[in-house]
């Protein structure tokens, strides 16, 4: 056990941190081979887009340069800040992090914001400069960054090159001395944590767990803390390359265990597996529920999919715990679930996993956030559907989430960057320069605003160099309405959404501008409205398909002409009385890419 060492890789997104894990994988003669780049980041999606959706563990065997032998489980973590939650949980597995930062890029918003998870989770860090060998490195302002921004000893930083290997050496030695040891009794009541999980079609449930006290082998009994169920064990093992069994777990190991869970929501992440000879030991205190900020419906293209759809959620659920899900029913769109995300990209990575992984054909609604609903009777429901909203004659006020974010920016970027966060209704809280050439500005936005499309604008406008990191700070009273969309006189309850007052016609007019191209020509004419309760703010009219009744007629008397007419207009009225309006799956998307 004095030989363990369980540390993780933190930093900003694009990093290096799976780049700096593969060197040491080579390094340690874990894998023999460059050719398959970020070896951890197995997931197809993650390689397209080129970045860490899911935390790895992997055992790697190590001998130091003292010629003593010893075992290091490392913990590849994501660094977008959508996927936090993952970071979060690699931390408490850990007794150790190594803080990586970009030597051209300089400390960003989520190495502050990875670093402060660290400091908070009590964890050993390692300061290390990454990117060294690029002619545009910057390692003395790295240095000084590490020292102002995050009160680390910028000048013990270790420097390496995650590409060419340089560094990764010292770095190991570094893990060695610096981090210390797992502490626990290896003779204890077992008492572990469940980190993650995955799915096996034979196996069922296959919790990843870190053993803090105790030790577990084939054939123990165990007992899921929560729900009080025993269970056999029938393997255990580590995570090698693949997963590998092994005779036993022990206090400090990370690794797996098979004990034919089959349902999914008897082993959660965050579970506490103790042993059925010890019912009363304590579950491990310190792991935090992820809270949902955005929230989506999604439905299945074939009703007769729903079934599958949600043996696929439960499922997914157990790789990624922070979703969270219930059913929901549309008029339009049928039967579906309403799913909380941390954010815009876990939503589209997770709609698009879904589809990948599990063969499903989706329909995703707008995105929305959670709003609070004061009744005039003053009571409180907290909605995150806009077709859930109560009529506006039984709302007193309404309240949005608030979120506090980091922005950090080169300072020739701050106009710009001030300029869009106003737009998007950003109240500045302050200014801070913690280094000359940089500033860090602190503001309070609603969260609404913010989950679409204002990272992919802050950077735009930034040209790539500004950062953001952000935190929900509770909810504010604001003049929200809710806009309804009417296509024929029918509310279409999943293009509802919910607006600032002062922008509610403005954004009506570009969205019914927009439904007006999408819905198909019909053979009658079809208004698109959208109404505020019984009030319509913007309309659009769809022209009406017309036959040429008259073109079999070659002159003749007018009244033959007139009759067809007449027959025709006949025809429309019923139509109009009777037809109903097919909204395409363009239409919902809509929303997601309408501009202001």
């Amino acid at each position: 056990m004095l030989n363990i060492r369980n540390f993780c890789i933190i930093a900003h997104i694009d990093h290096g941190k799976s780049t700096l894990a593969d060197r040491i994988l080579e390094l340690t003669k874990v894998i023999h081979t460059t050719d398959n780049a970020q070896f951890l980041d197995n997931m197809e999606l993650e390689r397209e887009r080129g970045i860490t959706i899911k935390a790895k563990a992997i055992r790697i065997p190590y001998r130091s340069k003292n010629g003593e032998q010893y075992l290091l489980n490392l913990i590849d973590t994501p660094g977008h800040v959508d996927f936090n939650y993952e970071v979060s949980r690699s931390l408490k597995a850990c007794e150790g992090a190594v803080l990586l930062v970009d030597a051209t890029q300089g400390v960003e918003a989520q190495t502050i914001g990875n670093a402060y998870l660290a400091i908070n989770a009590g964890l050993e860090i390692i300061p290390v400069i990454n990117k060294i060998d690029l002619p545009n490195a910057q390692i003395d302002h790295c240095r000084l960054q590490l020292t102002e921004m995050l009160g680390l000893p910028g000048d013990e930083a270790l420097l390496v090159s995650a590409k060419d290997g340089a560094g990764v050496p010292e770095l190991l030695e570094a893990v060695i001395k610096q981090i210390p040891p797992p502490q626990g009794d290896v003779n204890g009541p077992l008492s572990c944590l469940i980190f993650d999980s995955a799915y096996d079609s034979y196996r069922g449930v296959i919790p990843h767990v870190r053993i803090f006290v105790g030790k577990v082998a084939a054939g123990d009994r165990i007992i899921v803390k929560s729900t009080g169920k025993a269970f056999e064990v029938d393997e255990v093992g580590y995570f090698g390359p693949g997963m590998i069994p092994c005779p036993v777990l022990q206090t400090g190991d990370v690794g797996y265990l098979g004990a034919t869970i089959r349902e999914v929501n008897d082993a959660g992440v965050g579970d506490t597996i103790i042993s059925a000879q010890y019912p009363d030991t304590p579950a491990i205190p310190g792991f935090r529920r992820a809270q949902p900020m955005v929230y989506c419906g999604i439905y299945p293209i074939n009703t007769n999919e729903y079934p599958r759809l949600t043996a696929a959620l439960q499922k997914f659920q157990l790789n990624d715990s922070s979703i969270v899900y219930e059913k929901e029913t549309s008029a339009a769109l049928g039967y579906g679930y309403r799913l909380g995300f941390l954010g815009m990209l876990h939503m589209e990575v997770t709609i698009e996993r879904l589809k990948r992984e599990y063969g499903q054909e989706l329909i995703a609604t707008m995105p929305s956030v959670v709003y609070k609903v004061v009744n005039i009777k003053g009571e409180e429901l907290m909605i995150d559907n806009p077709s859930r909203f109560p009529s506006p004659n039984n709302i007193d006020h309404i309240e949005e989430p608030m979120v506090k974010a980091q922005i950090i920016v080169p300072n020739e970027f701050i106009g710009p960057c001030m300029e869009l966060s106003e737009a998007k209704r950003g109240n500045l809280v302050s200014m801070d320069y913690p280094e000359p050439k940089t500033v860090i500005l602190t503001y309070d936005f609603p969260l609404a605003e913010i989950i679409t499309d204002f990272y992919d604008k802050l950077k735009s406008v930034s040209r790539g160099y500004a950062s953001m990191d952000y935190d929900f700070t509770g909810y504010r009273s604001g003049d929200l309405v809710k806009v309804d969309i009417l296509v024929k006189g029918s509310q279409v309850d999943a293009l509802s959404y919910i607006t600032v007052r002062e922008f509610a016609i403005t954004k009506a007019r570009a969205l019914v501008h927009k439904l007006r191209k999408l819905i198909p020509r019909q053979q009658i004419e079809i208004p698109v409205q959208a109404a505020i309760g019984s009030k319509v703010i913007a309309r659009e009219d769809i022209v009406a398909l017309r036959k040429d009744v008259l073109a079999k007629c070659y002159g003749g008397d007018i009244t033959r002409k007139r009759k067809l007419l007449e027959k025709q207009k006949e025809g429309k009225k019923r139509m109009k009385m009777v037809g109903s309006v097919e909204v395409p799956q363009e239409a919902f998307l809509a929303l997601l890419k309408m501009e202001e």
